[in-house]
């Protein structure tokens, strides 16, 4: 006889540029993570930059964006103002790491990434987000708002996404706390969870006292095939990955 079936587990999240493992934590945990690119593009925020540890300390990569004449500007609206951005990250991410254990194995999948042609800032997040998640190994479907019909209201769009999506259970971050309207959700038959992002392990990395808050890149070049080691929804079995013993040496 068989068990009870689980139900689709979904997140909705704004694309951000190459983000921290938190954020890949979030989409490893549910069948489907939805990007949120109809939403308003905010200046200062996780959208278009990300942090790197350096020599010199932590170093804000930030993609420059065009200035939209209308007051308000979607993600998936939002246009690189300045292609040379591209070469300027990658050469700040060779100085910063060309030393790291895994960064001479695993650059040239994100040296690919910084020589293609983007125009949108939409398109360089998600393919960032898809080459991390192909490398971690996690099968979460990608997707984005634009392939659904958006509702009105702050949980009314998210409850009417996760419904579209066949969701019984929305996987959120743990800020969205503050302003979710639970009943919603409870209403349509979705259940809410939220992620913790307490208490991660540190890892060897480069460059003075550890900072967790930095881009997922830092990780995969400081221990390679170990990543996933450090990150929280992760089943033990990826112990057994081949190179595992090699990247928890620093052979």
């Amino acid at each position: 006889m068989n068990g009870p079936t689980r139900g689709k587990r979904v997140a909705i999240i704004q694309s951000s540029y190459i983000p921290w493992k938190g954020y890949f934590d979030l989409i490893n945990s549910v069948d489907e993570c939805i990007l949120f690119e109809d939403a308003q593009y905010t200046r200062g925020d996780w959208r278009n930059r990300n942090r790197i540890k350096t020599p010199e300390g932590l170093r804000w990569l930030t993609i420059p964006i065009a200035v939209s004449g209308r007051r308000r500007q979607r993600i998936r609206d939002a246009r690189v103002s300045d292609p040379r951005w591209a070469a300027r990250h990658w050469d700040s991410l060779r100085r910063s790491y060309g030393r790291a254990d895994w960064f001479g194995s695993c650059a040239p999948a994100f040296q690919d990434l910084y020589s293609q042609p983007f125009t949108h800032l939409s398109d360089v997040n998600r393919a960032f987000i898809g080459t991390v998640c192909t490398r971690l190994g996690i099968p979460t479907t990608l997707s984005s708002s634009a392939d659904y019909q958006l509702g009105e209201g702050r949980t009314e769009r998210l409850v009417a996404l996760c419904a579209q999506a066949g969701a019984s259970e929305y996987v959120s971050g743990p800020s969205a706390r503050e302003y979710l309207d639970e009943p919603l959700f409870e209403a349509a038959g979705i259940g809410v969870t939220y992620m913790d992002y307490s208490n991660y392990p540190e890892y060897r990395q480069l460059h003075g006292a550890f900072e967790h808050a930095v881009s997922i890149v830092d990780l995969i070049f400081n221990v390679g095939p170990a990543a996933t080691l450090f990150m929280k929804t992760f089943p033990p079995t990826m112990l057994d990955r081949p190179g595992l013993e090699v990247a928890l040496r620093g052979d």
